[in-house]
């Protein structure tokens, strides 16, 4: 991964005493609208060619710093409990690139995730929102767990920070299947800043249209969480 960088500088974030992968981009406009943390899914990692290396790269054009972080994995033959034991896992290593932002002087943050990447930035947000964390942004957000007192559905009705739910109308069935219930929760939780927007042909992972995923992202957060004034 770091061989083969061409946005942006790879680092080490420490989580508690484990050293973790992270890739941070600097905005190319002069001036900066914050940052924005991004969470892969599953199998994958902070410079996967779909999703998150459109978002991570393109993003610094629209004056958003990016940090990219690595997130805890499992044996690529883990079972869906494997992973789903690992999410607790997620939270000291959001913390920490929030705190690495913060150090850079960065007091406006997005949040985004793809797949489980999303799931586990739901289950952040649900025990710790730090004030420096604007909006969150789902990107084919599964839930596997149909119960509303449990899982990401539980913690989508805890939300009241603006969210933005993307996915595809190909996308797998976790995400379809869930699309009124991720609704639900989100009146449950009283989020007057939800939003829930279908790509029509996306699939899970926005094959060839990287473009139209990086657009959705950028204006809603350009909106919901606006920075300074970018002066080209």
């Amino acid at each position: 991964i770091k061989d083969a960088l061409l946005v942006g500088d790879s680092i080490n974030l420490k989580d508690g005493d484990i050293d973790f992968l992270a890739i941070y981009a600097q905005e190319t406009t002069r001036t900066s609208q914050g940052g924005a943390i991004i969470l892969h899914g599953r199998g994958a990692h902070p410079d996967w060619i779909e999703v998150i290396n459109p978002l991570r790269s393109q993003l610094p054009d629209s004056g958003w710093k990016t940090l990219s972080i690595q997130m805890p994995i499992a044996a690529s033959d883990a079972s869906d409990s494997q992973y789903q034991a690992l999410i607790p896992e997620a939270a000291p290593r959001i913390a920490a690139a929030v705190e690495f932002l913060k150090q850079q002087g960065v007091t406006n943050m997005v949040l985004i995730g793809h797949s489980l990447g999303a799931v586990m930035g739901t289950a952040y947000l649900a025990q710790c929102a730090p004030n420096e964390l604007k909006a969150f942004v789902v990107v084919g957000l599964p839930v596997s767990n149909r119960d509303p007192n449990q899982g990401t559905l539980a913690d989508l009705a805890k939300l009241k920070i603006p969210l933005f739910d993307l996915y595809g109308s190909r996308d797998i069935d976790p995400v379809l299947n869930s699309v009124t219930a991720r609704l639900a929760a989100a009146k449950q939780a009283e989020n007057e800043d939800y939003r829930q927007v279908q790509v029509e042909g996306a699939d899970h992972f926005f094959s060839g249209l990287d473009d139209t995923l990086v657009a959705h992202v950028k204006s809603w957060i350009g909106r919901v969480a606006p920075g300074e004034q970018i002066r080209q």
